[in-house]
């Protein structure tokens, strides 16, 4: 189980009007508010959280260790890796597609997919030319180093290539996880709304880039890219805001330019 997240690892498959029960409150408590019983429930509870607090750090130590391998590894190739992230349906998977079909960066890319269940975005890729590798997390909400390290065994990517890491779609708990990658970016599209980085603080608190997706639908919803650039930046004064749209191409060259740098 992922202390962090309370979501289980299960089965990780690397492809080859309203009424409240009110507790009841003494009109005139006394100067000691719980009985024996409440007294060794709050310890237990004490000791619980610290117990889970303990394990978290573990598991987020361990993961360190394996992502800090990957990135050893990756350099050593003079591979370059981006975790991609955001809430399904921001437009991950269009904009790597949109990528490698212009086939403007000069190298290589492959992507490891991550994705609960299905194949559906490596396949996607696949077919926009560039190889791919499909996790399924079952009820796990992110990937993790060890999954990454199996699928770039699986991928084998070329020396000086890019690999592109597409996580579980969740503004939360990838945020958490290094995966070795040299760069994290995040995805945010017009139709979420504009309070995203004021609602999931750590994610835009770890981003090296912000791409907000969909601009072409900016006259119809109710959207202030320079309200979200403002809130991103107290988080993370360094991060670059990138405006883009997958639909009608509009800046994409920015985005290859950037994935150039790395």
């Amino acid at each position: 189980m992922c202390t962090s997240c309370g979501c289980a690892t299960g089965e990780i498959r690397v492809e080859n009007d309203h009424k409240h029960d009110h507790a009841h409150v003494d009109p005139q408590p006394g100067p000691h508010l719980l009985d024996r019983h409440d007294a060794h429930q709050v310890d237990a509870d004490r000791q619980l959280r610290t117990h889970t607090l303990d394990l978290e750090e573990r598991i987020l130590a361990k993961n360190d260790l394996l992502a800090q391998r990957n990135r050893l590894t990756l350099a050593e190739r003079g591979i370059a890796a981006v975790n991609l992230m955001s809430s399904p349906g921001a437009g991950k998977t269009s904009l790597l597609e949109r990528t490698l079909r212009d086939d403007r960066i000069g190298r290589p890319i492959s992507v490891i997919e991550g994705d609960q269940e299905t194949a559906y975005d490596a396949e996607r890729i696949r077919a926009a030319g560039a190889r791919a590798v499909q996790i399924n997390t079952g009820s796990g909400c992110h990937l993790d180093a060890t999954m990454v390290a199996h699928g770039l065994n699986v991928l084998a990517p070329d020396p000086g290539s890019l690999v592109v890491l597409e996580n579980v779609g969740n503004l939360v708990c990838p945020a958490l996880f290094d995966l070795g990658e040299q760069a994290k970016v995040v995805i945010i599209s017009v139709t979420e709304g504009d309070d995203k980085p004021l609602k999931y603080p750590h994610m835009f608190a770890a981003a090296d880039l912000v791409v907000v997706n969909k601009t072409d639908l900016l006259p119809y919803v109710d959207f202030d890219v320079d309200r979200l650039t403002a809130d991103a930046r107290r988080l993370n004064p360094g991060v670059t805001v990138l405006p883009l749209s997958v639909r009608d191409g509009s800046r994409l060259q920015t985005w290859y330019d950037w994935l150039k740098t790395l």
